[in-house]
């Protein structure tokens, strides 16, 4: 897909004291080969998802990479016939992943790695205690067969859940997995940190075992979210079906079109009730404006 666009999920956990001064050279880097998303600066590494044409993603990750402190930072790609994203932003934040813990750092204790390929023989293992460390929206198109879904509404929730569900002296197997890898890193560092004796994590995440993982060798369920207008992908990274209810934010399966409270760009079954009538209207006038701008072949 020579022509199309490259969008690159990555993140490297790497200690950074200066990040506050990559702002503005790797903005400026960004900008420069029409890259756009967002990425994050902390003094714990670098997180973020970009968008662009092949040379200026390549130039930007080895822009990145000539940091020795970020030399081995891994990326995953997947591709569209268009950007998922209107403009670049490069922030700096306390941490790169919000947990919220003090003292959790995937730069001093982590968990196992485990590779995609390996990754069926350990969840198959009755003694390992699986867990999907992503939120509830995230989780409700798609996760791994038998997950504990904690039911979270943010990362910030999961240390209380680990502390409300499990002990580390009856659970001692436990495997986590998330979208890309990262959340996982820093759950495995703080349950590390709780005394769990062995902890695993699927190495970069759901992406890159969809991506290694043959269909029919899967033991994945449904789609998985990801943060940009495809909202969900399947196996080899194509295109699902679902879609964002603009109303809440919310990913809507087919299946949940069909209900009545489904109105595109405006409502779902999740909102329909709350969704007050300025809100409603302001969406509808939204998708008048979109469907204008598709019909003269501009993009929105």
């Amino acid at each position: 897909m020579a022509d199309g666009i490259v969008i690159a999920a990555l993140y490297h956990f790497a200690p950074l004291p200066d990040f506050r001064e990559w702002r503005e050279p790797l903005l400026a880097q960004c900008r420069e080969h029409d890259i756009r998303g967002t990425l994050l600066l902390a003094e714990e590494g670098i997180n973020g998802t970009i968008s662009g044409p092949r040379a200026g993603i390549d130039a930007v990750l080895a822009f990145i990479r000539a940091d020795a402190r970020l030399a081995t930072l891994e990326h995953k790609e997947s591709f569209s016939d268009r950007h998922p994203f209107r403009r670049m932003k490069v922030k700096l934040k306390k941490e790169i992943v919000t947990l919220g813990v003090p003292g959790v750092d995937p730069n001093k204790v982590v968990g196992t790695y485990v590779e995609p390929e390996e990754w069926n023989a350990l969840i198959s293992d009755p003694e390992v205690v699986v867990i999907d460390t992503r939120n509830d929206y995230e989780v409700a198109i798609g996760t791994f067969r038998n997950a504990v879904d904690p039911k979270t509404r943010s990362f910030r929730e999961f240390p209380e859940f680990v502390r409300g569900h499990y002990d580390p002296q009856k659970h001692r197997k436990v495997a986590m997995f998330c979208t890309g890898g990262i959340r996982c890193e820093k759950a495995s560092s703080f349950m590390r940190a709780e005394g769990f004796p062995e902890v695993y994590h699927l190495k970069g995440g759901i992406l890159k075992y969809l991506e290694k993982v043959k269909p029919e060798e899967s033991l994945w369920q449904g789609e998985c979210f990801v943060f940009d207008h495809r909202v969900g992908v399947t196996h080899g990274l194509g295109e699902g079906e679902v879609e964002m209810c603009f109303g809440c934010g919310h990913p809507v399966r087919p299946q949940e079109r069909e209900s009545p409270a489904y109105e595109h760009g405006v409502s779902c079954t999740h909102c329909c009730a709350t969704l007050g009538d300025d809100k409603r209207e302001r969406l509808r006038e939204r998708m008048r404006q979109i469907e204008l701008a598709r019909a003269r072949g501009e993009t929105f």
